[in-house]
C-alpha cells in the first residue's frame, strides 16, 4: 500500500521527482518568470507553451518544479525552426529580421496573464503601479494548448489587436464567441468536426456498445452532451462514462488512488472493447498508472486489450518516472490528428540541438535533465543521485514518449502559424497600401485572411472567413514497440467538407490491432427467427433475443397473392383486371411491413424514410383502388352504341392513373424532405422520468399535406365506387371498393384527432393501429369475397357466371 501511495505522489505531484530550481518569490516580485527563450528581431512573433508544471502556495510563492512534459519541448523547437528557415529565406521579408519569445503558461491562470504581458510589453519585471504603455514589436502570439490557457491569452492579446494562433485545441464554434473573435485564428478545423468522424468509425467497425472517458473540464462536459446525442441517433450506446481530474493536491491521495483502481476495474468491461478517449495529454498518464498499479497488486501483467479511439487534443506522453513503462496499453489505438508533414530540414535542426547550442534558452536545462535522467555540474551543490549531463545525448535515442524526431501535429500547426505570419507581414509590406506604421496589427488581420501558400512540406496553407485553417484530420494508427517507442501509421482522413456519410475515407486492411478486429457489442444479434426484446432497467442495445411468434410477418397478404398467382388464368382473377390486383397486393403486403420503421430504434436513417415510405407505398394501393373503380364506370359506360370511351379503357389508363396519382403524392415527400426533413429528437416533456427518443416530424404542416393528399384519393375512390355500385356485373368490384374506402376512411378520420391529443411514444402507437387497420380493411373487403368464390366455391369462377346479369 505504501508504494502505491508514493506512485500516486510521484505522478500527481511529480515535484518529489523533478529536477530544477526551487525558489521563494517574495511579495516583492510575485510573479517571477523562471523559463523564457528569447531571440531579438525587428518583428517579434510570441509562443505560449505548457512544457513545465508550476505549484503555487498562497502567501509566499514557491516557484517549485513539479512536472516537465519533456515531449512539448518540440513546440518551442517548431517556433524556432520556421523564425530561423524565414530569416534565411531572401524570398520572405528581405529586409526584416524575425525574433521570437517563447514562454510557459506553467498551467496556472496567473503565470499565464503574467507571460501574455511579457510577449506583449517590455517589462521583465514586476513593478506596482507599472502603466504597460510600451509595446513590443510583437506582431503574432501562438499557443493555447487547452481552452482555459487560450481565453486567458485572449484577454490580453485580443484586446491590442494581436492576432493569436491556437496551436492545437481545436476550438468550438460555441467557445469562440467567448473569446476576441477577430483576433483569434484557428490552426485545426473546429472540435465539433470531429465527433462525426468518431461515429463514422463506430459504424464502420460496427462497435455498439462503448466507453467514454473524459477529462473534468468544461469541454469534457460538452463532449458528452454532444457525443451521447449523436451515438442515441445512430443507434449506438455508451456502456459508461468516466471523468478523470486534470491535477491532484496532497489531501487526495486515498482518493486518487481508489478512481486508479476503480478505472483498471471499469476498462477491463469484456463486453466493451472500443473506448472513446477526451481531454489533455495528461490523460494518457492516468490510463497508464491504472494500469501499472494494478499489476503490483496482482504481481501479474496486463492482459487486457482495447482499442482507443482518442481526440486531437491529446499526444501520446509519459512524464517523470513513467519514462520506462512505455505504451503497451495503447496498440492499436486510433487517434484523430492534425495532419503534419515533415519539413526537408526540420530532422537536421533537431541534431543540432545540444546543452550548449543556444545559450538564451531558457527550457533546455531542465528538458535535458529530466528526458535523459542526469544533472548538470552545479558548483553551489556538488553532490547529485544522478549521472552527470555528458552533452553528448542524443534527441533521436529518447523513446517516443518523451521525445519525437518526426514533427507532431501541434508542432506542425506552429510551423505553419509563423510561416502564415511571415507571408502576411511580406504582402502587407510589398502593398501599397501598407502605410508606414507596421505594427497596426488591426490591418494585418485582412492580410491574414487573404493569404495563401505552400509550406516548404509543399502542403497548401490558407483560412477561411472564420479564421480557420482549411483541412481536415488524419486518422492515425499507433504501432508500439518493445523499446517502449512508437510509430503512428495514418490509415485514413477525416474531412468535414465532404458529403454526407463519405466524410471518412478508411484503410481497415492497414490498422494493426491489439490482437484481432475487437468486437464491442452488448450481446450477440439475434438470429433470423428471432426478435430482439428490451431488458427493463438497461440501455436499448442491450437485447434478449426471443423466439418470433407466428404471423409476425404479414402471412394474410402473401397467402392471398400466392392464391391469385396459382389461378392466374381464371376467369374471376381475369375479370378483376389481375395487373391492379397484384400491384395492389403487393403495396398492401408492404403497408403491412412499413410499421416495421416505426418499430425501430429512432435513428437518422428511420425518420427520414418512415413518414414517406408509408404515405408512397399506402398512395400506390389507393391509387390502385381508384384505377381499378375508374375502370369499371368507364367499362360499362364504353358499352353503350357510339361511345368515344371505348379508347380510353385498358391497361394504358389504369397504369396512367397509379402513376400519376402516386408521384405527386412522391412529388410532396421530396418537398418535406428537402425543405424540414425528419431528425431524431429527445422529448424530456413527455415522461417527467425519462428522456424519451422519438423522430421530429420536421414540417407538421407538410406531414397532414400527405395525409390530406391520400384523403383525397380515398374519397374519390369512394365517389366513384359508390356511383358505380349498381352497374350490371356478378363480378362487379365497386360495392366491395365502397365498403374497403369507408372503412379506410373512417380510420383515418378518427386518426387526426387521436394522433394530436396524443404524446411519446403513444403517438407512434396509433399510427401503427390506423396504418394496420386500413391496410386490413383494402385487404379484406376487396379481396375476401374473391377468395371465398376461389377457394369455396369454384363452380361461381367460370365464364357463364361471369356473363350472367343481375
Amino acid at each position: 500500500t505504501s508504494m502505491l501511495c508514493l506512485l500516486v505522489f510521484q505522478l500527481f505531484l511529480p515535484c518529489m521527482v523533478c529536477k530544477g530550481d526551487t525558489m521563494q518569490c517574495f511579495m516583492k516580485d510575485p510573479f517571477l518568470v523562471p523559463h523564457e527563450w528569447y531571440q531579438p528581431g525587428g518583428l517579434i512573433v510570441g509562443e505560449m507553451v505548457s512544457l513545465i508544471t508550476y505549484e503555487f502556495s498562497s502567501d509566499v510563492i514557491n516557484c517549485l518544479c513539479c512536472s516537465i512534459v519533456t515531449k512539448f519541448y518540440q513546440h518551442a523547437l517548431a517556433l524556432a525552426f520556421a523564425v530561423d528557415e524565414i530569416n534565411k529565406d531572401l524570398r520572405i521579408l528581405p529586409n526584416v529580421s524575425l525574433g521570437f519569445h517563447i514562454l510557459d503558461s506553467y498551467t496556472d491562470a496567473r503565470m499565464t496573464y503574467r507571460t501574455t504581458l511579457d510577449l506583449v510589453f517590455k517589462s521583465q519585471s514586476f513593478v506596482p503601479n507599472y502603466k504597460c504603455g510600451t509595446q513590443k514589436h510583437l506582431v503574432a502570439a501562438i499557443g493555447g494548448l487547452g481552452f482555459d490557457t487560450a481565453v486567458n491569452m485572449a484577454g490580453i492579446s485580443g484586446y491590442y489587436k494581436i492576432p493569436q494562433f491556437a496551436d492545437s485545441y481545436s476550438l468550438r464554434p460555441s467557445e469562440k464567441e467567448t473569446i476576441q473573435i477577430h483576433s483569434f485564428y484557428h490552426m485545426a478545423p473546429y472540435e465539433d468536426s470531429q465527433f462525426i468522424g468518431i461515429i463514422r468509425l463506430l459504424q464502420h467497425f460496427e462497435w455498439m456498445w462503448i466507453g467514454v472517458v473524459v477529462d473534468c473540464t468544461n469541454g469534457g462536459e460538452h463532449f458528452v452532451q454532444v457525443l451521447e446525442e449523436l451515438l442515441s441517433q445512430n443507434e449506438i450506446c455508451s456502456a459508461f462514462t468516466k471523468s478523470i481530474p486534470q491535477l491532484a493536491s496532497l489531501d487526495d491521495v486515498d482518493k486518487f488512488s481508489h478512481l486508479l483502481s476503480e478505472l483498471y476495474e471499469i476498462f477491463t468491461n469484456s463486453k466493451v472493447s472500443a473506448l472513446i478517449m477526451y481531454g489533455e495529454s495528461l490523460t494518457i498518464s492516468w490510463i497508464r498508472t491504472a494500469q501499472f498499479m494494478h499489476d503490483l497488486r496482482d504481481n501479474s501483467t496486463t492482459s487486457f486489450r482495447k482499442v482507443w479511439i482518442v481526440t486531437a487534443q491529446i499526444d501520446f506522453i509519459l512524464k517523470g518516472f513513467q519514462h520506462g513503462w512505455g505504451l503497451q496499453l495503447f496498440q492499436g489505438a486510433i487517434s484523430v490528428t492534425i495532419p503534419s508533414k515533415d519539413p526537408p530540414e526540420f530532422r537536421d535542426f533537431l541534431q543540432r540541438v545540444k546543452p550548449n547550442w543556444n545559450q538564451e534558452d531558457g527550457f533546455l536545462k531542465a528538458f535535458w535533465e529530466q528526458a535523459f535522467d542526469c544533472s548538470f555540474a552545479d558548483l553551489t551543490s556538488p553532490t547529485t543521485a544522478n549521472e552527470l549531463c555528458t552533452g553528448e545525448e542524443k534527441l533521436e535515442n529518447l523513446p517516443a514518449p518523451q521525445f519525437e524526431m518526426d514533427m507532431t501535429g501541434h508542432s506542425y500547426s506552429i510551423y505553419n502559424a509563423v510561416h502564415a505570419v511571415a507571408h502576411a507581414l511580406h504582402t502587407m509590406m510589398s502593398s501599397r497600401s501598407k502605410g508606414r506604421d507596421l505594427m497596426q496589427n488591426k490591418k494585418l488581420h485582412s492580410f491574414l485572411l487573404s493569404i495563401s501558400f505552400n509550406n516548404a512540406a509543399g502542403e497548401a496553407v490558407s483560412f477561411s472567413d472564420k479564421r480557420v485553417l482549411k483541412g481536415g484530420f488524419d486518422i492515425m494508427n499507433l504501432v508500439t514497440f518493445s523499446n517502449f517507442s512508437f510509430k503512428r501509421v495514418k490509415v485514413g482522413r477525416l474531412d468535414p467538407k465532404s458529403p454526407e456519410g463519405k466524410e471518412l475515407t478508411l484503410n481497415g486492411d492497414a490498422i494493426v490491432w491489439p490482437r484481432v478486429i475487437p468486437i464491442s457489442l452488448c450481446n450477440e444479434r439475434c438470429r433470423p427467427g428471432y426478435q430482439k426484446r428490451r431488458r427493463e432497467g438497461e440501455k436499448f442495445c442491450c437485447y434478449d433475443c426471443a423466439p418470433c411468434p407466428e404471423g409476425k410477418i404479414s402471412n394474410q397478404t402473401a397467402l392471398v397473392l400466392s392464391i391469385f398467382l396459382k389461378h392466374n388464368d381464371t376467369p374471376l382473377v381475369r375479370a378483376n383486371n389481375r395487373g391492379l390486383s397484384y400491384m395492389l397486393l403487393v403495396s398492401l403486403l408492404l403497408c403491412f411491413l412499413s410499421p416495421l420503421l416505426f418499430l425501430r430504434q429512432p435513428g437518422q436513417v428511420t425518420c427520414l424514410l418512415r413518414q414517406p415510405a408509408f404515405a408512397i407505398i399506402f398512395s400506390v394501393a389507393v391509387s390502385c383502388v381508384l384505377a381499378k373503380t375508374a375502370l369499371v364506370s368507364l367499362a360499362f359506360r364504353a358499352t353503350k352504341p357510339g361511345s368515344r370511351l371505348k379508347n380510353w379503357v385498358g391497361k394504358t389508363l389504369a397504369h396512367c392513373i397509379t402513376l400519376t396519382c402516386s408521384s405527386v403524392q412522391a412529388g410532396l415527400c421530396a418537398m418535406w424532405l428537402a425543405s424540414a426533413p425528419p431528425f431524431p429528437d429527445l422529448d424530456s416533456d413527455s415522461v417527467t422520468e425519462a428522456i424519451v427518443l422519438q423522430c421530429n416530424e420536421g414540417s407538421v404542416p407538410l406531414f397532414f399535406c400527405v395525409l390530406s393528399y391520400m384523403g383525397l384519393l380515398a374519397l374519390a375512390s369512394f365517389t366513384v365506387a359508390f356511383l358505380a355500385r349498381r352497374l350490371p356485373d356478378s363480378f362487379n368490384e365497386a360495392k366491395f371498393i365502397t365498403f374497403s374506402m369507408l372503412v379506410f376512411c373512417s380510420v383515418w378520420v378518427s386518426f387526426v384527432p387521436t394522433y394530436l391529443s396524443t404524446r411519446g411514444k403513444d403517438t407512434v402507437a396509433v399510427e401503427i393501429f390506423s396504418i394496420l387497420s386500413s391496410a386490413a380493411g383494402l385487404l379484406g373487403c376487396i379481396f375476401a369475397p374473391k377468395c371465398y368464390i376461389i377457394l369455396l366455391r369454384p363452380e361461381m369462377n367460370c365464364r357463364d357466371q361471369l356473363m350472367r346479369k343481375n
